[in-house]
């Protein structure tokens, strides 16, 4: 939302009240004048030029809210960008009218110091009204005036704040960042809702509105060497005023290194940072392996990404909460490892940690009613099993994980069955009549392309073990 400016009144027509004189103050609106020929003092101020008074219980009237002022004029030259800032004890507020005595600009409310910034078109003598911001507000004060170099355009210098105005466009900057890192690049005006926008070299955009705090905008994220480009604006596009952009280099914790690419040590955990652009990782297995790969941020919505010639597997909240998680037995191969946000959004540091496992156990070939056993089951694998029923009646064979999409086929006995998620989620359960006799099971995922622990048991229909 756009900032609002204090409508500061300013004396234009003077009223007989009762019998004493009052003034009535003229509201910001077209045709509202302040003429320079009324103020009395002893000629113009030039820029840059203090001036200091006080704001009294016999200083001017305004009339309209019982408020007290004072004003002056001030000499500028045209095609200038001046502030104005105010100072002292007085709980005030600045507004400056033009050479006709129209009025051009007021200070923002509870903002300190008190200051008014303004671009000036032509040179002339301007009326710079100070008044208490309320009938209680009184005190001397101090008045100061500088001109202020603006660039709308051009390079940023890293440590060097830039002033720039916005004329109802945006103005755009180029960054060239030398050395990889965290940045911060921050937008803060009093008069504009600030709007920053950076774009690299692939055409991947940062777009920030308030994170600097009240309507000012701040872009907090890790930059690769290169050129890049930034868009300062006002949030709906179409605002005026002064704003200043600051970019700083920020250090990281102690403790915290950041490795951006490259290979993927398994068994160990590094340090990435997240700002837009996915980043890959690699390792090699020279065997077949169970490989677990996990990825947490308080900062993203963290999105895992396991790539190979023969292999294709993603994952978004696996670890719980919004940290992913994969856990695969892979063949040997090449893989490749992709770290991002859920929706490709936001910035942030994140983990991502690895382990190399064991393979477990095959399953066994047999199964015993009542006997539940744990098997790992590969990618793409099935298993078999054979058990035998000696007493007619009604079982219950259930396949259960919590990592696989379990499926389930039976037959024997001129019976052949399956199912998928009867078990309740992705678990697969059948349950029917059985005659004595011998049976065989084929445990899998659903599609073949899960892999993972699971438990199957074949028991009697109602004796869940």
């Amino acid at each position: 939302m756009a900032k609002t400016a204090l409508h500061l009144l300013v004396p234009a027509v003077a009223l007989i009240i009762g019998g004493g004189a009052g003034w009535y103050a003229a509201e910001h609106r077209p045709g509202a004048t302040a003429s320079t020929a009324e103020v009395t003092q002893n000629g113009p101020l030039a820029l840059g030029t203090p001036h200091q008074g006080e704001i009294t219980s016999s200083s001017t009237l305004n009339a309209k809210d019982g408020s007290r002022f004072e004003r002056v004029t001030l000499t500028l030259e045209a095609d200038s960008l001046v502030e104005l800032e105010l100072d002292g004890a007085l709980h005030g507020a600045l507004s400056l009218y033009d050479t006709e005595g129209n009025f051009l600009a007021a200070s923002a409310e509870d903002v300190s110091p008190t200051r008014l910034r303004r671009r000036v078109d032509d040179s002339g003598n301007y009326v710079v009204a100070i008044s208490g911001r309320d009938r209680h507000s009184y005190g001397p004060f101090r008045l100061t005036s500088r001109h202020l170099e603006v660039q709308n355009t051009g390079a940023l210098t890293l440590g060097t704040p830039t002033n720039g105005w916005l004329q109802e466009s945006s103005n755009q900057y180029e960054i060239v960042i030398d050395e990889p890192g965290l940045y911060e690049i921050g937008m803060d005006s009093d008069d504009v809702d600030a709007y920053l926008v950076l774009t690299d070299a692939q055409g991947t955009r940062r777009e920030d509105d308030d994170s600097g705090g009240n309507l000012n905008a701040r872009l907090s994220d890790f930059l690769d060497a290169g050129r890049y480009q930034l868009e300062a604006r006002t949030l709906q596009g179409d605002g005026t005023g002064h704003y200043t952009l600051t970019m700083t280099q920020r250090s990281l914790p102690g403790d915290v290194s950041l490795t951006q690419s490259g290979e993927l040590p398994l068994g160990e955990t590094l340090q990435g940072w997240y700002s837009g652009s996915p980043l890959d990782y690699h390792f090699e297995l020279t065997e077949s392996t169970q490989v677990t790969l996990e990825m947490r941020s308080s900062d993203i919505d963290a999105y895992l990404e396991l790539n190979s010639e023969t292999l294709s597997v993603e994952d978004d909240d696996g670890a719980g909460g919004h940290d992913a998680r994969i856990q695969r037995i892979l063949p040997s191969g090449s893989y490749t490892v992709t770290a991002r946000s859920y929706d490709n959004t936001g910035s942030g540091l994140f983990t991502l940690a690895s382990s190399r496992d064991a393979l477990p156990a095959t399953a066994t070939s047999s199964l015993e009613v009542g006997t539940p056993i744990d098997a790992m089951l590969e990618y793409g694998a099935r298993h078999y099993y054979g058990f035998h029923i000696e007493q007619p009646g009604r079982y219950s064979i259930t396949m259960s994980s919590s990592v696989v999409d379990a499926f389930l086929e039976l037959e024997g006995e001129q019976l052949r069955l399956e199912d998928d998620d009867s078990g309740g989620g992705y678990d697969a359960r059948i349950r029917t009549h059985l005659e004595p006799g011998d049976y065989r099971l084929v445990a899998r995922s659903f599609g073949g392309s899960d892999s993972g622990p699971y438990r199957l048991v074949v028991e009697i229909d109602g004796t869940r073990g």
